[in-house]
């Protein structure tokens, strides 16, 4: 099994001035020691507009300022919003290419639409045809990076004409393709394109295993058809994250915020909301009581198998997930007001303790897991309906304007 981080930039009100500057350097802090301690992936969001949940919204910057600070970890963009009205897919595919470019190669590429009437209202997004929407666009961005040049494309939610969309990326064909899920539709959804899944969804080890056997059953069958040019079949599902030697003092550090990251998101989909003027840390604290203490003080000694408490409790809950069929849990430590040196220790313990063992069976895993899906993937690839290049004589002039011309006619009299 691998190992993620996590980071939406929560940061919830009251803001006193840097606290924002404070937020990002310590993320980026964050993932350089992720880096050194050997997590395969940093996976960071896009979302725009969404007061105290999230404020990343250029996630292409701060994996860009990560690239350059680290030498081994992936950088995954979980999600980059594909939607033209968000990003234009040319411009996904340049940005994407540059970055896997400066980080040599280290790039990983989710897919997603958004799911707030903050987001989708604000880029005048139809909600009903949002998903629609990202997968035509992810087509595409996969064609962009790789077609020399870009044919063009004319679909019915966006246009664009014949041109080389460069760079190209460092990997080949392209970085691995994923999606952002949350139920087992989206599973569904997510397998028969041949992305990965990033699950977003906090599961039991029993929904994982029917997530996992939905997933890998359709990557088999002839419902895949691969939205890339390659097929990455791979379940990523999201932890809650904080362990510390006494159980009570890990609760202490994480719960509260891995419970505000739940309230915020479903208040920010469910509930009205007025830009700029939220209050969701206040209201979570109001509605929460004391029950950070109350949970604290009720941890007993045995193991809970669970994200939050000791290591002995991680390594029950991470082998839950490993039985499931889960390829790789993403830790998510960066939530509600959990503390910057709280994280780090816990990325330390977790490193020390918990990694060896799930590491070093990683090799022998992948490899039995690849000899399986070979002939899958390779039916799946030859299922996929491709675009087909241009040939020389076919590539569409672009005419200069008509007064460079008269100049240039000028020019030559």
């Amino acid at each position: 099994m691998k190992f993620g981080v996590f980071y939406e930039m929560q940061l919830p009100k009251p803001w006193a001035p840097g606290d924002e500057r404070r937020l990002f350097h310590e993320a980026l802090a964050q993932v350089e020691l992720a880096d050194r301690l050997g997590y395969d992936y940093a996976w960071e969001v896009e979302h725009h507009f969404l007061d105290e949940y999230s404020h990343s919204s250029a996630p292409e910057v701060f994996l860009a300022a990560a690239a350059a600070r680290t030498k081994r970890i992936r950088l995954g963009h979980g999600i980059r919003q594909v939607i033209p009205n968000y990003n234009h897919p040319a411009r996904t595919a340049e940005a994407l290419a540059t970055l896997d470019i400066m980080s040599d190669g280290r790039v990983d590429f989710g897919i997603g639409e958004g799911a707030t009437r903050l987001e989708l209202g604000g880029f005048f997004i139809p909600a009903k045809e949002k998903r629609a929407m990202a997968i035509e666009a992810g087509e595409q961005i996969a064609n962009m990076m790789v077609m020399d040049p870009y044919p063009g494309f004319e679909g019915k939610y966006f246009k664009m004409p014949c041109r080389n969309v460069l760079p190209k990326p460092v990997q080949s064909p392209h970085p691995p393709m994923w999606m952002a899920c949350t139920n087992r539709d989206t599973i569904r959804v997510a397998a028969s394109l041949g992305v990965g899944a990033l699950a977003f969804a906090f599961v039991n080890p029993e929904e994982a295993r029917a997530w996992s056997e939905i997933y890998y059953g359709i990557i088999a069958s002839d419902k895949c058809v691969p939205i890339g040019h390659s097929v990455n079949a791979n379940i990523a599902m999201v932890s809650s994250f904080s362990i510390h030697h006494d159980r009570a003092e890990a609760i202490r550090r994480g719960h509260e915020g891995f419970e505000f990251f739940g309230y915020a998101l479903n208040a920010l989909v469910a509930r009205d909301t007025i830009p700029g003027r939220t209050n969701l840390w206040g209201e979570y604290l109001a509605l929460r009581g004391n029950r950070t203490e109350e949970l604290a003080a009720a941890a007993n000694r045995a193991p809970s198998g669970s994200g939050i408490g000791t290591p002995d409790d991680m390594r029950l809950h991470l082998r839950a997930f490993q039985d499931s069929g889960v390829d790789q849990v993403i830790l998510m430590q960066q939530a509600g007001r959990n503390k910057h040196d709280h994280i780090c220790a816990s990325l330390d313990l977790f490193a020390a303790e918990v990694m060896p063992e799930f590491k070093s069976q990683v090799e022998e895993r992948e490899h039995a897991k690849a000899k399986r899906l070979a002939p899958h993937i390779e039916a799946a690839l030859a299922r996929k309906p491709k675009m087909q290049p241009l040939a020389d004589h076919e590539i569409p002039i672009v005419r200069a304007s008509v007064a460079q011309a008269q100049v240039n006619q000028g020019a030559s009299r």
